[in-house]
């Protein structure tokens, strides 16, 4: 059974957290978490991360170690939420200005660009959560093969609408800001607009598929 541990974010915030893999049916067991966590009392919301969930308290809590056990007594249930969301097909320019990271993934991985292409577009991504800034999915579903590492000396500013892809993941920054990720293309999409009911355009369980509309070497 994956190790499971509980800590306080600042006084009103308590992170759930398990050593398992990152794979779907895991990630289903955190938005379980979350659903059911959420209508407990003093629970104000209920955020599943990447192998984790994060429990926004009404106020600071006297009772971390029911908490604690609760979220691991369920965690260990196994029960899973399965969510049939809904699809965004997002048409990538990938390549040249708005992806200058193409070629370099494309070495480290010893793939032509078009297979990189090629393998980035073939799968169905699913959002396993929301996060990092506001409207910014974390998608599962990237191929292995286009596995890679973090760029050394990161990107101070990326244009919102940049696709990149690092580790055994990939996706479309919501806004523009900062990044250590490798980016090999771009979209026309807006991911996160407060104006909107809800402001984020996806959540967790809805899915993504990137189609090619230009490829630039």
């Amino acid at each position: 059974m994956p190790e499971t541990r509980t800590s306080l974010i600042g006084s009103r915030a308590l992170l759930f957290q398990a050593d398992c893999p990152f794979d779907l049916v895991h990630q289903q067991r955190f938005w379980a978490l979350a659903e059911e966590a959420a209508g407990w009392p003093g629970v104000r919301e209920a955020v599943p991360g990447m192998t984790n969930l994060t429990l926004l308290l009404d106020r600071v809590p006297t009772n971390i170690d029911r908490l604690s056990a609760d979220l691991a007594k369920l965690w260990e249930s196994g029960v899973r939420k399965e969510v049939d969301g809904r699809l965004l097909e997002i048409e990538i320019a990938y390549g040249g200005t708005g992806g200058p990271h193409l070629a370099d993934v494309a070495e480290l991985t010893g793939q032509s660009i078009d297979e990189v292409v090629r393998l980035h577009t073939a799968p169905e991504y699913t959002v396993y959560a929301v996060g990092s800034h506001a409207g910014y999915c974390y998608l599962g579903g990237l191929d292995p093969r286009l596995e890679t590492p973090r760029r050394k000396v990161p990107l101070t500013r990326l244009p919102g609408g940049s696709l990149s892809v690092a580790g055994l993941q990939t996706g479309v920054s919501a806004s523009t800001g900062p990044s250590g990720w490798n980016t090999i293309g771009s979209a026309d999409v807006a991911f996160f607009d407060p104006a909107r009911r809800p402001a984020a355009l996806l959540g967790p369980g809805d899915r993504i598929r990137f189609k090619p509309v230009e490829v630039v070497a």
